[in-house]
């Protein structure tokens, strides 16, 4: 039987910059319907993975693939047809203050496929709505919003265009725990929904382990363990266990200036 293609492949990924190793060859798949969540504290490099995914930064080494396609290298046509598979909810949900909040939702199809706005706002009080916001709310400035709203007007954002697979950078920070579960729970029904494929970067473990199918961990440059999110109180990996607990003792060290 043939082993199916993954959804996301990264093979040997490394990034530096300048003396600075941030990925140290990155092995990593994602099935198709999979919700990888990959965690690992600040400064280990989770951002700089998920950039090199969508392309913003181009590797050192290493191939990313996309449904068995090299993207390492796309430009142009090439790299737009590859970003229409792709939604994405931002750490700081990255709203534009001087659009309306429906307008927002509605960005994409608006530029980058060419909606009408008529049919886009409609999609995107549609979305509003699945997330849990009313259609009043599409009239609004972004600034009139709490932390919490904003997050869900970008979850819809990044669910307006039911793209093929779905990025989360830190999708609670900020967050209360109660809007954050909240938010949690927003994640699993939209993914349920329109059957994508999510990859996540994240510290926060409560939302970790009710978004994963399987979390990975990332230190040092490089994925430390992977598994199943019910194996992860039991992984029997150092790291993952001073990680989930927080301690201070372990491994992992954090680095402390000393004025």
């Amino acid at each position: 039987m043939n082993r199916a293609v993954p959804k996301i492949a990264l093979k040997g990924l490394k990034k530096r910059f300048g003396p600075k190793i941030v990925l140290d060859g990155i092995d990593l798949e994602v099935a198709t319907g999979e919700s990888l969540v990959v965690i690992g504290g600040s400064g280990t490099g989770k951002s700089v993975l998920l950039k090199c995914i969508i392309g913003i930064i181009e590797p050192d080494e290493g191939t990313v693939l996309i449904d068995g396609e090299n993207t390492t290298h796309l430009a142009g046509a090439d790299r737009t047809r590859l970003m229409r598979k792709f939604g994405m909810l931002f750490q700081g949900s990255a709203l534009f203050d001087s659009l309306k909040v429906w307008e927002n939702v509605a960005f994409g199809l608006i530029q980058g496929r060419g909606v009408g706005r008529t049919e886009a706002k409609e999609i995107a009080l549609k979305k509003l709505a699945a997330v849990g916001l009313p259609p009043e709310v599409g009239d609004l400035s972004p600034s009139e919003l709490s932390g919490g709203m904003q997050k869900r007007v970008g979850l819809a954002r990044a669910i307006a265009a039911e793209p093929e697979i779905i990025f989360f950078d830190e999708p609670t920070t900020g967050l209360d725990p109660i809007m954050g579960d909240v938010i949690n729970d927003l994640i699993v029904e939209c993914r349920r929904q329109l059957g994508a494929t999510t990859l996540s970067i994240t510290h926060d473990l409560a939302s970790a382990r009710k978004i994963a199918d399987r979390v990975a961990m990332i230190h040092g440059g490089k994925i430390v363990w992977s598994g199943p999110v019910s194996q992860i109180d039991r992984s029997g990996n150092p790291y993952v266990d001073q990680f989930i607990h927080g301690r201070a003792e372990g491994p992992i060290k954090m680095p402390v200036k000393v004025r």
